[in-house]
């Protein structure tokens, strides 16, 4: 074996280390993400469709009605755009309204509202403007920080200026080498002499807000105590620190031109000992913990740029007259609006089923996050894209909204975690639970007689997952079909991903073809699951009539036909693929562009 091989090996088996560490810190409670890989369906999770309180319904339809009127009053996303800059009379604005502190809780002078409503909130700024939607967000994530790690004194000392906008933050983790390889962080924090403060060195980049924040978590490394290991801490670091050094102040971007995207570097930068955010060395804990919340806003922010495209494609296509009919009569048109519908549905059917498992207050979310913010921006950008084509040439001019939005949507697949990135984590996370099962089986098999009745439930358990589909629960009688053929799907996927598992063992960790296939699989599903859930809960809340002919609804019923085909498609290229010849060409033009 050669020493490379061993180093990748070694590198591997840390990785593992540090993940299993990070994301399993105990026992879990099945999710529905997770659930899904082993044949189950967690119907709490998803079902009866969430909704507000009343009271926090009828608040936010007032904090909703001003932020609009504010909006209609002195908001220009054009200018935004084109001055490259949020006016600061936006921010103060915002800050009035209480938006830039809404999550925060009403002690301490935020809004205290549920990740429901902030989500509808987001919504409605991401509709209008994207750079306005990314600059909330990412303040929003650094008060998060905030709220979830810090202790009282850094509570009471760096929280009410945020909450009231009267400042503003910043979350600094990408680096040259660091982005959805969070673990890869490089910014090292050694601890002074006299053991009073660290000295934090290293760069920063693409960091939303990051020249005009006052105050900013940074993730850095600092050494393990006993150890030769170093792990990523969280710091709060204020830009009056000496060493701190803003190197670009806005990154010239393709879009998302309004954000003050910043280049920093620390050179020595002294951060007091008391500026440590959460416990040493698990930084990354404090990471990806505010991530989740960062990509539950990407559902609700892409839902309201959806929702736009779908209203210009319309009113265009109605318009819009060639060869002496109107667009909107040619099928090919019909196709386009049809699916962007569709998708939208699910869209904001999934945004509220994954922000109302943070407002329940539930533990292990990350894999419903990941698979919403990969989702939705997946199919924000085919709207997009549809409703640029609807428009034809007269989208491409700056004059329309649509040469904007696809500049400022392509971000969404590569920021808070690559999509790619991302599917894999789902299906690795995913098939952990399935994974340890066989191990459990393969062990107990080791000493059968000691054994028997453990071998016995684990292989009732697994024997039950691959016969009998799970109940997917629905009060009206004419979604129990589309129920039905969701149950069998996610029995089917389970035996996939135990064929997966079987088959390819540990190199089910390089095996990326196939965990896209499974990532996808299992958002389809979550995503059919959301929509059901929602269309129950809207022929619950019907008049009779409208109950009893719910099943003709035309939005959700061609979302889950058009979900259940992808399902289909994704299970069938499992074994019949163009795999090899796909990585044959790719290594061919690779060395030939190399040679």
């Amino acid at each position: 074996m050669s020493l490379t091989k061993v180093q990748t090996d070694a590198r591997r088996e840390k990785q593992m280390r540090d993940a299993e560490e990070l994301l399993f810190t105990g026992p879990q409670k099945l999710g529905v993400a997770k659930g899904l890989f082993l044949g189950r369906f967690v119907a709490d999770w998803v079902m009866p469709y969430p909704k507000l309180a009343s009271s926090e319904e009828s608040s936010l339809q007032l904090l909703l009605e001003k932020l609009r009127q504010f909006l209609d009053k002195r908001f220009d996303p054009v200018a935004i755009d084109r001055q490259k800059d949020i006016p600061p009379d936006v921010i103060k604005g915002l800050g009035r309204l209480g938006i830039l502190g809404m999550s925060a809780p009403v002690e301490i002078g935020g809004l205290g509202l549920s990740q429901m409503a902030c989500g509808r909130v987001m919504e409605e700024i991401g509709s209008r403007c994207a750079s306005t939607s990314v600059f909330t967000n990412a303040h929003s994530i650094g008060i998060r920080a905030l709220l979830l790690f810090g202790t009282p004194e850094q509570k009471r000392r760096w929280l009410p200026p945020l909450v009231s906008g009267e400042q503003l933050a910043a979350f600094a983790l990408t680096e040259p080498q660091a982005g959805s390889d969070a673990a890869n962080v490089q910014t090292q924090a050694r601890l002074s002499a006299e053991g009073s403060h660290y000295l934090l060195s290293g760069e920063k980049c693409y960091i939303t807000n990051g020249a005009i924040a006052e105050t900013l978590i940074v993730m850095a490394r600092t050494p393990v105590p006993g150890k030769s290991e170093t792990a990523v801490t969280a710091f709060i670091v204020t830009p009056d620190m000496k060493g701190f050094t803003i190197v670009e102040p806005r990154m010239e971007k393709l879009g998302l031109r309004g954000t003050a995207t910043a280049r920093l570097a620390f050179r020595d930068m002294a951060v007091p000992k008391e500026n440590i955010l959460g416990p040493l060395g698990k930084g990354l804990k404090v990471a990806l913990t505010v991530l989740d919340f960062g990509r539950t806003t990407f559902g609700a922010c892409t839902t309201g740029v959806a929702k736009i495209c779908l209203q210009l494609a319309v009113r265009h296509a109605a318009k819009r007259k060639q060869f002496d009919r109107p667009l909107a009569e040619f099928e090919l048109i019909k196709k386009k609006i049809a699916g962007m519908a569709a998708y939208i549905y699910a869209m904001e059917a999934m945004t509220t089923v994954t922000a109302s498992l943070i407002d329940r207050g539930l533990e292990d979310y990350m894999t419903e996050t990941a698979m919403l913010k990969v989702y939705t921006t997946e199919a924000l950008w085919t709207i997009i894209n549809d409703s640029f084509q609807i428009h034809g040439g007269a989208a491409y001019f700056t004059d329309r909204p649509l040469e904007r939005f696809l500049r400022d949507a392509r971000v969404n697949q590569i920021a808070e975690g690559a999509n790619e990135v991302l599917k894999s984590f789902i299906a690795l996370v995913g098939m952990r639970a399935p994974g340890l099962q066989f191990q459990e089986l393969q062990e107990v098999l080791h000493h059968p007689w000691g054994e028997w009745r453990k071998m016995w439930l684990l292989g009732i358990d697994r024997m039950d997952a691959a016969v009998r589909p799970p109940a997917v629960p629905v009060q009206s009688p004419p979604l129990r079909p589309f129920s039905q053929r969701l149950g069998r799907f996610i029995r089917r996927f389970n035996l996939e991903v135990d064929r997966a598992l079987i088959r390819h063992r540990e190199e089910i960790l390089e095996r990326q073809y196939v965990q896209e296939r499974l990532a996808c699989i299992a958002m389809e599903l979550f995503a059919s699951a959301c929509v059901l859930s929602r269309w129950d809960a809207e022929l619950e809340t019907a008049s009779g009539e409208a109950s009893a002919n719910g099943a003709a609804q035309p939005v959700p019923d061609l979302f889950l036909r058009n979900s259940f085909r992808r399902i289909e498609q994704a299970l069938a290229e499992l074994h019949d693929n163009d795999d090899a010849a796909t990585t044959a060409t790719a290594d061919w033009a690779m060395k030939d562009q190399n040679d």
